[in-house]
């Protein structure tokens, strides 16, 4: 999973990406410090998988992966190429999934690129932007389509719904909202590359006051999830300042920093659960001396499917698939001997459709 870091300049994004991956961007008061995309891979959290590395005590440890790029700041004109537009235009066409750090916070010390905090402006800048370049993207296909109906009148949907799409688009709103009708329309969405179709996650970087006194109190966080409701897309609350501070800590420190903040989680764990969420994802688990692994499919896979995702010739040789829930698994003290005995662990063929927290082991010729 590849998830792209946008904000405008001086908001607090580079801030945030260096203290959720540790991976030392430069973060400057002034526009354009981050020229190249940066990258941070982050171990997905999970619970479940240290028990088992307790149990097996593996050679290997692997935890899901969730790769970050800190995305280079935009002006209003990134369509046309002002600023660093082509870039990052470019940069965001190449992830799965979009993370806009919005400024929800006053500073005197901190110049805002527009000279006011106004995360509504904000938000719509770099809207605007992916929009006017999915316009001439669905154009194009438009007059491809309209060209192929002449001897094709099976292209008429297609037609049709790119037209409903550009009006959509020419209104200012995202491709995200527009309310799609039928998988023939789905497909066209999905298969014209459109920048603003991409599934986003508004992170509202607040004050270290306005974070501990209540999110409710304050009046852009609010603004911020009206917009994220119309669009369909996820609001994560969010502390870049301590976000820094907690990523200093080591783990002891970290849950009690996180007690006294009334914080059950740091704000990257909750930004991966928003993530896996936003893009339909579960983890199955493969465990045994070896390995002990997480891996991320989407919700629905089917086992041959999920088989694939380690090895190609386990999805060609599928025979079965040997299953048990996490739960289940610990209930039996962690032994696959007294879970067998009790009949949990369950022999699933090609149609069953992955859970996330299955245990498996796949059986495979080929």
């Amino acid at each position: 999973m590849k998830l792209g870091m946008v904000g405008l300049p001086n908001v607090g994004k580079s801030t945030l990406f260096n203290a959720i991956t540790n991976a030392g961007a430069q973060s400057a008061n002034y526009p354009f410090c981050t020229i190249e995309p940066n990258v941070g891979i982050v171990s997905v959290p999970d619970e479940r998988l240290e028990q088992l590395a307790k149990i097996y005590n593996p050679d290997k440890f692997t935890p899901a992966v969730i790769e970050f790029v800190d995305i280079a700041g935009l002006v209003k004109g990134a369509s046309k190429g002002e600023g660093l537009g082509n870039k990052f235009l470019s940069n965001i066409r190449e992830v799965d999934a979009i993370v806009h750090v919005v400024r929800c916070f006053e500073s005197t010390d901190i110049i805002h690129v527009e000279g006011s905090v106004d995360p509504v402006r904000d938000i719509e800048t770099i809207n605007l932007e992916l929009i006017f370049s999915d316009i001439e993207m669905a154009q194009r296909r438009l007059d491809n389509a309209t060209k192929a109906l002449k001897g094709d009148k099976k292209m008429q949907g297609e037609v049709d719904f790119l037209k409903r799409l550009i009006e959509h688009l020419e209104k200012g709103l995202p491709a995200r909202s527009i309310e799609i009708l039928d998988e023939n329309e789905t497909e066209i969405i999905n298969t014209t590359a459109l920048l603003s179709a991409k599934p986003v996650i508004y992170a509202c970087n607040m004050s270290e006051d306005d974070f501990a006194s209540g999110i409710e109190g304050n009046q852009n966080y609010n603004k911020v999830k009206e917009i994220a409701e119309k669009e369909k897309a996820e609001i994560l609350p969010i502390c870049a300042a301590l976000e820094a501070e907690i990523s200093n800590l080591s783990d002891e420190e970290k849950v009690m920093f996180l007690e006294e903040l009334g914080l059950e989680r740091s704000g990257l764990d909750r930004m991966i659960q928003k993530c896996y969420s936003l893009l339909g994802l579960i983890s199955y688990l493969t465990a045994g001396k070896p390995e002990v692994r997480a891996w991320t499919i989407t919700k629905g896979t089917k086992a041959p499917g999920a088989a694939g995702k380690i090895h190609s010739d386990f999805e060609r040789g599928f025979i079965r698939a040997e299953v048990i829930a996490y739960d289940d698994f610990m209930a039996c003290g962690g032994s696959m001997v007294t879970a067998k005995e009790k009949g949990l662990v369950r022999s699933e063929g090609k149609e069953y459709v992955m859970n996330d927290g299955d245990i498996v082991l796949f059986r495979f010729n080929v």
